[in-house]
């Protein structure tokens, strides 16, 4: 087993696009839980609408890549409301139970027949990525090293703007904080009650946050469709928000770079069990295991890295543990 090979394939995928993506959608995450309260289980759900607002746009109907960026952005604006109308004024679990369910239904309509002429079905969409990559400024023929390190133009472009956006929402989350509207977010979370006797309306900062964290999950859906060049309805799992919850619980709720160093561990991780395990298997140390159930044992890695989490060190590697609190009185 080569250890050193694997320690950089794993390094590769902590900086790699997927990881910068799943940073993104973390950071929304993180505004509606690290900082509210808001327990959103459906953050998916605003994925698959912001990567099919850009496939269906792009593929279907022949638009620019921008309208589908925007088009997506306007659904996830849609679906917050939605979600957010009816829910926000109850109790924390109704929008937990509504989110969860909200992300699966809206995977099984984009997969159902009915939709096939718009989102190709179980099939889904492809040939996305040709506007973003005409504006590639690195040739795509060459390859450039980055230390032990080396990409092709077109990986070297998504890394550029993968990560720029990543370090452009954690320095908007940053000043969205440490502003007046960030100062009642918190409070929200801490005690929405006596937010409450202040005279703010509770109800429209929560709504406007829930807005704003699904904004950023669409967003990461669309550079993800951009990113693959194609989407499948089956890409948008619930495990994906299962993911989500295990970086923002990993790098810290409620801290700006939480998710931006959480996703990075977690895919270090998640890489490096794949390589130990495939080689161990490789080796003949594991006779009893086939492709397939490599994968199935990375998921019950994530469960207890979850679980440790919990136990040992709730508040993450740089957070603090009264962040993890809903409502902290």
């Amino acid at each position: 087993m080569d250890i050193l090979s694997i320690l950089a394939d794993s390094t590769r995928s902590a900086i790699g696009p997927v990881a910068a993506i799943y940073a993104v959608a973390a950071i929304g995450l993180n505004l509606h839980f690290g900082y509210t309260g808001l327990l959103n289980f459906g953050q998916v759900g605003f994925m698959l609408v912001g990567a099919y607002g850009v496939g269906i746009s792009v593929a279907v109907f022949d638009l620019p890549l921008s309208v589908g960026v925007l088009m997506g952005l306007a659904c996830a604006v849609v679906l917050a409301l939605l979600l957010g109308i009816p829910t926000l004024r109850l109790r924390e679990d109704y929008l937990a139970i509504t989110t969860i369910a909200a992300a699966e239904v809206l995977r099984l309509l984009y997969r159902a027949e009915f939709a096939d002429p718009l989102t190709s079905s179980v099939y889904g969409l492809q040939n996305l990525a040709g506007d973003f990559r005409a504006l590639n400024p690195f040739d795509a023929s060459r390859f450039y090293t980055l230390g032990p390190l080396s990409y092709n133009g077109n990986h070297l472009w998504v890394l550029v703007v993968t990560w720029s956006l990543v370090l452009l929402l954690a320095g908007l989350t940053w000043l969205l904080m440490h502003s007046p509207w960030g100062r009642v977010i918190k409070g929200i979370r801490e005690d929405e009650e006596a937010v409450r006797s202040l005279g703010k309306n509770v109800f429209a900062y929560k709504m406007q946050v829930l807005v704003l964290g699904g904004l950023i999950g669409a967003l990461a859906g669309a550079i993800l469709a951009v990113y693959q060049a194609s989407i499948a309805p089956d890409q948008f799992k619930p495990q994906v928000t299962f993911f989500l919850w295990v970086i923002l619980l990993l790098g810290g709720a409620g801290r700006v770079f939480g998710p931006v160093l959480g996703s990075m561990a977690f895919w270090f991780l998640m890489t490096f069990t794949d390589g130990v395990l495939k080689g161990f298997g490789a080796m003949g140390w594991l006779p009893f295991l086939s492709g397939p159930d490599y994968g199935a044992l990375q998921l019950a890695f994530a469960g207890l890295m979850l679980v440790v989490l919990i136990v040992f060190r709730p508040q993450g590697l740089i957070g603090d543990r009264k962040e993890m609190l809903v409502n902290v009185k």
